[in-house]
């Protein structure tokens, strides 16, 4: 059954007072007053988890949760400093709010028990049960504790960070790391990853254990079979250190399981890292047909992909080889030319160095193009709109270069594009 809050006058002086109003979307409207002692102070909703702060003011959980994390360390009522932010299940006014739902009949849903958040002792409890399984080689233990976590964990955000604040993701690591050559732990090796996705950013101590060649293997076996966690990981400990992206260059298979996966933008962070630390890999990814899956990519991909997918083009643009291969991709300038003002000004900046660089290397056929594409004024505009220093100067020689091809070959009447190129202001 749907339900709408509104306000409702209580009264008819002019004083009323505006008390929240549940109505209810039945045949027959029926609006329902909510008790004040039931209503949250900060959103005057119906309480679902009622809790007390150290301020002896109840609240629902999710929103003294959110006033907290936004920084706040006072109560929202009194606007006192707080001793502690432990907050306690007021289990008597949850009590209260159920009878009176109830008592409200088919018109309102029962509030629900809520399920109590771990402590931190709970969680160091499950962690070091995990991690003396894990020194045991014991499978049966490791795959009771990471279910109960991952149970646990997917009940609310507040476990999940109660679990990364007490260790738990060290141990994640050091168990995936313990099993990773064992056949048969595939099904707690995928778990851990899932957890491990919650667990980020992890120490310097986790990361040599997810990056030891066995876990690394391991990794790339997961990838090939299209396991995003395990794609989220490998991009997450590739930007953590440069010195990863040459560990896993060395596992066998690893090229062709990230160009498989491109779709997922994760894994094609992973491969922009690589050929960013590792330009040497960047051969190997184009033997495997990066650049037309990365330009297929750039077609109908929301700006996020699209910023990625640039990032890479721009990345292979580098070499001789890379700008020849993508010379020879005949969607690369029509695409190019057709999102240049349809992206976000990060992705521009790599739309517009790709076109600079296969553009001032060529042998004038892509300018031709890009100006019979319409380029030109496109250009133009992300001048006048404005751009960084580094991409103006590329535009504006763009711009030359196509500006001497109309004048050299008479490709369009040079006038009124001549007149407007004269007007631009040059980078200083």
């Amino acid at each position: 059954m749907g339900l709408s809050l509104r306000m409702r006058r209580r009264g008819g002086t002019k004083k009323d007072i505006l008390t929240p109003a549940i109505t209810t979307s039945g045949k027959e409207e029926e609006e329902i007053v909510i008790p004040s002692q039931f209503q949250c102070p900060i959103s005057y909703d119906l309480m679902k988890d009622p809790v007390i702060i150290a301020s002896g003011i109840t609240y629902d959980r999710e929103n003294i949760e959110k006033w907290f994390d936004s920084g706040n360390q006072t109560c929202p009522v009194t606007n006192t400093v707080l001793a502690t932010l432990e907050q306690t299940p007021n289990h008597a006014i949850r009590r209260m709010i159920q009878e009176w739902c109830v008592a409200k009949g088919s018109s309102l849903d029962r509030v629900p028990t809520p399920r109590v958040p771990i402590t931190s002792h709970q969680a160091i409890e499950i962690c070091g049960k995990l991690l003396s399984g894990t020194r045991r080689g014991d499978h049966v233990v490791c795959v009771e504790m990471v279910e109960k976590t991952k149970r646990l964990g997917q009940e609310s955000e507040r476990n999940k960070k109660c679990f990364k604040a007490n260790g738990v993701g060290l141990v994640l690591c050091v168990c995936f790391n313990a099993f990773s050559e064992n056949a048969n732990a595939s099904k707690l090796l995928e778990d851990v990853l899932l957890l491990l996705t919650w667990m980020f950013p992890i120490g310097s101590e986790g990361q040599a254990n997810l990056t030891s060649t066995a876990s690394f293997t391991r990794l790339v076996g997961f990838l090939k079979s299209g396991d995003p966690n395990a794609a989220f990981l490998v991009k997450e400990l590739l930007s953590l250190d440069e010195a990863n992206v040459h560990k896993l260059a060395a596992i066998d298979g690893v090229f062709d399981a990230l160009v498989k996966s491109i779709r997922d933008s994760s894994s094609l962070t992973s491969i922009f890292h690589m050929t960013s630390a590792k330009p040497e890999t960047t051969s190997r990814f184009m033997e495997l047909g990066l650049v037309n899956s990365t330009v297929e990519m750039l077609v109908d991909s929301e700006n996020s992909v699209c910023e990625k997918a640039l990032l890479v083009l721009d990345a292979i643009c580098e070499s001789n080889e890379g700008r020849t291969i993508v010379r020879g991709n005949e969607l690369v300038m029509p695409i190019l030319v057709k999102r240049i003002l349809k992206i976000s000004e990060f992705a521009k900046k790599n739309l517009v160095s790709v076109m600079w660089k296969i553009c001032k290397t060529g042998d004038g056929t892509e300018v031709e193009e890009a100006l019979r594409l319409g380029a030109f004024k496109k250009l133009v505009v992300v001048l006048q709109v404005g751009c960084g220093e580094g991409t103006k100067e590329k535009v504006t020689e763009l711009l030359k270069m196509m500006n001497r091809h109309m004048k050299m070959n008479g490709f369009v009447d040079v006038s009124d594009s001549s007149i407007e190129f004269k007007h631009l202001k040059r980078p200083s």
